[in-house]
């Protein structure tokens, strides 16, 4: 079995996605406005969730990398996911987010999202990660943004229109963030 390390931020712990979350992750899940830019924008039921943690968790397992938990460092509450996919079918190395409704607008994040760049630089070696943003969700395209990432193009993916964010090695910010 695969050993998801943990990473700490100034605010939170990035951390392997277990049963313990499953209640958080499956409201987060439930919830339309959470939902509405991630998959087919439609919200999942707790067996759908299910599945989806089981995958996320099974990605790590395949190829080394994934997605973490977010929880706040200072209480441990589960506040959304940050992290790394490749699926097949997928255009390239992706960095994605979700948090939860009460939890946004507080930059974490961004500051999770450093952390996950951090690792993908220092600990993968990649030379370039990207975010897919649907068109009209301007918030990540902030996120992106302050990120670093590139707009380089839009396309169609899996049926939605997306900006495509583009980030490349080094940036200072990542390597503190992370080891």
């Amino acid at each position: 079995m695969f050993d998801i390390p943990t990473i700490e931020t100034a605010r939170l712990r990035l951390t392997a996605l277990t049963e313990r979350h499953f209640d958080d992750y499956a409201a987060m899940l439930a919830d339309p406005d959470s939902t509405r830019w991630i998959g087919d924008g439609e919200p999942l039921d707790r067996t759908n969730a299910w599945r989806s943690l089981a995958m996320l968790l099974g990605h790590w397992q395949l190829r080394g990398f994934g997605m973490w938990a977010l929880e706040l460092k200072g209480s441990g509450e589960f506040i959304g996911r940050a992290g790394l996919m490749y699926p097949d079918g997928w255009p390239d190395l992706e960095m994605g987010w979700m948090l939860k409704p009460e939890h946004r607008h507080h930059g974490y994040a961004t500051e999770a999202g450093n952390a996950v760049l951090g690792f993908a630089w220092n600990q993968l070696r990649v030379q370039r990660v990207i975010s897919l943003v649907r068109i009209g969700n301007e918030a990540s395209d902030r996120v992106a943004e302050r990120l670093g990432g590139e707009h380089i193009e839009d396309m169609d993916f899996y049926g939605s229109h997306s900006h495509v964010f583009a980030y490349y090695p080094p940036h200072r910010e990542h390597r503190r963030a992370y080891g």
